[in-house]
């Protein structure tokens, strides 16, 4: 369990090791980011969140003539006027043609801006001077990609603009021709120019109508606040408060001017057919009253049941009449016939119901003076000339009386054939009523229905225009558009965090992308994952002006690092007491074996022990690179070619350690192969072996990877040293290694990982600096 942990915790540490030892380069890029996202948050302008939210009323009960739309639609063609769902509402408020007539009410073609230290603050409204009128777009043209600045000079007004060639000078109120557009430039009356911003430098930004249209449609964002509710949000961002206010409240008055439009629509067209209705009844009942008039005409008739009333009166009155005629007729016929039979001594009978007051009168008279004559003859005979008088006035009257009686008579008789006359009238109309009210009322049916019709209809149409002319607006405005305080834009935290992300990926990326595409050996870890081979030793870089030979008593991280080498290849090497032969090989060449053979043979004869280096690749010879007066010395070509017979003839003193010899290449043979095969290589190790003076051979070979000299003398040798160079070495390189020890053309090998930047160390970067070296302080490395 604790084997498992460390090996968790190791695989950890190996993972973020790279991240941590180049932490420098995570704090500049950091630092870096922070100071761009300062300035982008300074050089961006804000950008503030506008809203308003409508209640969508009821369509149903916005319709034409209201409720009595019932009414109109059992006329037909009014069926399914009901509302729209709150989906299609939310489309019209997202079309296109709501906002192009928003727009077409607003100056939003040509934002207004002025130049500051770091962003361009718009204008719009009162804060700004100028007013620009589109008065029409010119066809076929590019739109201008760059600003028109405006500079004015009373009332000369200066237009100019990097795409021109000159600049353009006009007067306010005045058309102006564009290469794009003929506008309009006026001085803004309700100007006031805003706090701590510069004017000096203004200019407008030009686009056509259908790209500003396609702009402000995309910046709108209307949302259905609850599903089952009717209420809709507007919202928009915009760098200008009052234009972000001025096109939400722009939005609501024209939603409402199409509902009014859409409504009134309903009502004219619900007038108009009112008004055709109107005017067919109108000819209808037009026709009914001049049937009604003709018939009456053609009848006499006025009022058909007063008529008859009247007739029925009339039939009764003549009846009545009759009789009273008849009875009158009856008492003047009596009365004549006693007239006629009387004496001139009897009277006539009175009261007995005579109408007129005339004969009454002259009966009253004539019994009068009949009274008169008998007193006379009470006292007096008829001769008597007072009986005689009276004898002669009783017969005038009588005569009299007769006369009027004979005259009433006649008119009564007249009287009574003017009443049966009038009777048979009477009862004639009476006959003829039921017919004429059968059809007098109809026609008065007919009447009486369009004239409800008529009336009804006039309702309506006026209910009509009534509702055309106070239509109320059908999106309430529950909240005007209001501008939050906080912007939208920039989000300070949201970019600093952005920044300060890309900061900490851009190394952390390099260094990822620099690990997963590294091909070559970097460090320790490299090593131990590509081969079970024993790590003798990590060699440092070699540092500007620093010496490339260790020298005696060198604390230096360069000669820590050899001497470790030492110790580990001596626990390499097989314990004998004859010279002990050490090959130092590599892959290709530029990995350090001159190098390190070199400095492995100083550090080995440090300890007073004598050391013999041979440069044993004769191919390309490097070993006399470090002392070039021996550049053309012979050396082992010319013992293996035996020009030189004898060995100490080509062993030279090194020069930088009495205890070290080199051996050098010699020149270059044509056939170098030849001659490491030929047994003069191992005659000199057996002559060397001899002489007993030397306890390490260090052999200095050519790579393995290029050649085959090596594995020609690999079985010569009691231990080899492969050389690996960090950020050189490929990683192939290792497998090819691993298959030449499974195949036994190399035994007891060791591998060194050369020119390793300190950064990289296997046990950490202060390795090797010894107990008397003195670290230097990040100051010190900074001001050195």
């Amino acid at each position: 369990m604790d084997k498992k942990y460390l090996k968790e915790e190791t695989s950890i540490k190996e993972i973020i090791a790279p991240y941590l030892k180049n932490w420098k380069y995570f704090v500049g890029s950091v630092v870096l980011m922070f100071i761009l996202a300062v300035l982008y948050i300074k050089s961006t302008a804000p950008v503030y969140k506008a809203q308003t939210s409508v209640l969508i009323k009821d369509a149903k009960k916005m319709s034409a003539a209201s409720g009595d739309m019932g009414v109109l639609q059992s006329l037909g063609g009014f069926s399914g006027m009901g509302t729209n769902s709150i989906e299609n509402e939310v489309g019209v408020f997202e079309s296109k043609t709501i906002v192009e007539d928003v727009l077409k009410e607003h100056n939003f073609q040509t934002p207004i801006y002025a130049k500051q230290t770091f962003f361009n603050l718009e204008l719009y409204g009162t804060t700004s001077p100028y007013i620009i009128h589109i008065i029409q777009e010119k066809e076929n043209v590019e739109l201008p990609k760059k600003p028109v600045f405006i500079k004015t000079k009373g009332d000369e007004i200066i237009l100019s603009s990097e795409e021109w060639k000159k600049e353009i000078k006009t007067s306010f109120n005045k058309t102006i021709s564009l290469p794009f557009a003929i506008i309009m430039i006026g001085k803004n009356p309700a100007f006031k120019a805003p706090k701590k911003a510069d004017l000096s430098d203004v200019f407008f930004n030009y686009n056509d109508f259908d790209g500003a249209v396609n702009g402000f449609q995309e910046a709108l964002k209307v949302d259905l606040l609850d599903k089952d509710g009717t209420i809709i949000s507007l919202m928009v961002d915009f760098e200008n408060k009052e234009k972000a206010k001025d096109f939400l409240n722009g939005l609501v008055r024209q939603y409402n001017i199409y509902a009014i439009n859409d409504k009134n629509i309903e009502s004219k067209k619900t007038k108009d057919f009112i008004d055709k209705r109107i005017a067919l009844i109108s000819s209808e009942l037009g026709d009914v009253e001049t049937q009604k008039e003709g018939y009456k005409s053609s009848n006499n008739i006025v009022d058909l049941p007063s008529e008859a009333r009247i007739n029925l009166q009339l039939k009764e009155q003549s009846k009545a009449q009759m009789l009273e005629l008849g009875t009158q007729l009856e008492l003047h016929r009596i009365l004549q016939s006693s007239l006629n039979k009387k004496g001139k001594g009897d009277i006539l009978p009175i009261n007995i119901g005579l109408e007129g007051e005339a004969a009454g009168k002259l009966i009253q008279e004539y019994n009068t003076l009949v009274l008169q004559r008998n007193k006379y003859l009470e006292n007096a005979t008829p001769d008597n000339p007072l009986v005689k008088d009276a004898n002669k006035q009783i017969e005038e009257m009588k005569s009299s009386l007769s006369e009027s009686l004979q005259k009433n008579v006649t008119s009564l008789e007249l009287a009574k054939r003017k009443v049966e006359s009038q009777l048979g009238g009477s009862e004639h109309m009476i006959s003829k009523i039921p017919s004429q009210e059968k059809l007098f009322r109809s026609i008065e049916r007919q009447q009486q229905i369009k004239e409800n019709l008529y009336l009804l209809l006039l309702e309506k149409r006026e209910e009509a225009a009534i509702s055309m002319e106070i239509t109320a607006e059908k999106a309430r405005v529950l909240d005007k558009a209001f501008v939050f305080k906080k912007p939208v834009a920039p989000r300070k935290m949201v970019i600093l965090g952005i920044f300060l992300l890309i900061g900490a990926l851009i190394p952390f990326s390099i260094i990822y992308l620099r690990g997963l595409l590294q091909s070559t050996i970097i460090k320790r870890l490299d090593l131990t994952k590509l081969t079970k081979l024993p790590i003798l030793a990590e060699i440092p870089r070699l540092k500007n002006k620093e010496n490339v030979l260790v020298s005696f008593n060198d604390v230096s991280p360069m000669a820590e690092a050899f001497r470790i080498l030492v110790t580990n290849l001596r626990f390499l090497l097989p314990a004998k007491e004859s010279s002990h032969v050490i090959m130092i090989t590599s892959s290709v060449k530029g990995e350090g074996k001159t190098f390190v053979s070199t400095n492995l043979s100083i550090i080995l004869a440090s300890s007073r022990s004598k050391v013999l280096v041979i440069g044993a690749d004769v191919r390309n010879p490097q070993l006399q690179r470090y002392n070039p007066s021996m550049k053309s010395a012979k050396g082992l070509t010319e013992f293996l070619s035996e020009d030189v017979a004898n060995v100490n003839e080509i062993i030279h003193p090194s020069g930088y350690n009495e205890h070290c010899d080199f051996i050098y290449s010699g020149s270059i043979p044509p056939n170098p192969t030849d001659l490491l095969q030929n047994g003069k290589l191992e005659e000199l190790l057996k002559i060397v072996k001899e002489q007993n003076v030397y306890k390490y051979i260090v052999l200095d070979t050519a790579p393995l990877l290029l050649v085959t000299d090596s594995f020609l003398i690999a079985d010569k040798v009691d231990a080899t040293v492969y050389v690996t160079r960090s950020e050189v070495t490929e990683k192939s390189y290792l497998e090819f290694l691993n298959h030449a020890i499974e195949d036994n053309k190399l035994n007891n090998v060791g591998v060194i990982l050369n020119g390793i930047k300190e950064s990289n160390f296997g046990y950490g970067n202060k390795y090797g600096y010894g107990y008397n070296a003195e670290e230097k302080k990040w100051w010190q490395k900074i001001f050195k």
